[in-house]
């Protein structure tokens, strides 16, 4: 399979409107929506103004903290070079685990402010995290970024290198996105959101067991990550993805002995 795409998805009134972007905003507009259908049925109801509010917050530390994360983690050598291209995010380059931070920081001080629990909010928004994730995967394919390994399986990806890959971006849009998005549909079909921190280990967990698998089939993302593969066997995402699983495993402990 050739894949040649467009990083435009479409252009409203001449402006471009690239996958990656709205990969985001519709990941945003889903989670938005479930994190309302629930809120009523947690032991603290949340009120759909507060969930708005929290909507471009999230934003502001979703994209510093994934950008920040992608410029020091992985690419810090060519930013320190061309500073002005971190600004340029519709071209792709983001990191969950910077996302992942800076989400946790803002939600922090947007519960302390308005008086919510940290836990328990944070198990609002969970179900919603796996279908942004699948969306920002599939962008990672019409981009060609985070190209997987070397490979001449049946269903190979050939991009504008000319080098026969595995489709690894599709691989951990199914872990991360579908595959772990069922996880979590169970786990609030079974009300697993009544117990505090519980709907979030179990993301944690999801989330770091999914991304670990998916790493086998992608090249490193850096020129560090690649020396720690060769020396341990695992790269820096994958033992990033470790640190991510105990936390769930921390939190579904917590959660079901409070």
């Amino acid at each position: 399979m050739i894949c040649e795409f467009s990083n435009v998805a479409f252009c409203v009134f001449g402006f471009p409107i690239h996958w990656y972007s709205l990969a985001y905003i519709l990941g945003i507009i889903i989670a938005r929506r479930l994190a309302i259908v629930f809120s009523g049925q947690l032991p603290e109801s949340i009120s759909s103004r507060l969930i708005d509010e929290f909507v471009s917050v999230a934003v502001v530390g979703l994209i510093i903290g994934g950008r920040l994360g992608h410029v020091l983690l992985y690419d810090w050598n060519y930013y320190s070079r061309y500073p002005m291209e971190i600004l340029k995010i519709w071209r792709g380059g983001m990191s969950f685990y910077g996302g992942f931070l800076g989400i946790i920081f803002v939600t922090h001080r947007f519960c302390r402010k308005n008086k919510i629990d940290f836990l328990r909010f944070l198990d609002l928004w969970a179900l919603g995290v796996p279908i942004g994730l699948f969306l920002g995967r599939i962008a990672n394919f019409i981009n060609t970024e985070l190209l997987g390994k070397v490979s001449d399986v049946p269903w190979k990806v050939i991009f504008k290198d000319g080098i026969p890959r595995h489709p690894s971006q599709i691989y951990e849009a199914l872990l991360e996105g579908g595959l772990l998005f069922g996880v979590m549909l169970t786990a609030f079909h079974r009300k697993c959101y009544l117990l505090r921190g519980l709907s979030s280990g179990i993301f944690c967990a999801g989330y770091g067991a999914a991304r670990f698998c998916g790493e086998f089939f992608r090249e490193p993302d850096s020129e560090f990550s690649g020396r720690l593969l060769d020396l341990s066997g695992l790269n820096l995402n994958q033992y990033i993805s470790l640190l991510m699983l105990l936390l769930g495993v921390f939190l579904i402990l917590r959660g079901k002995n409070p």
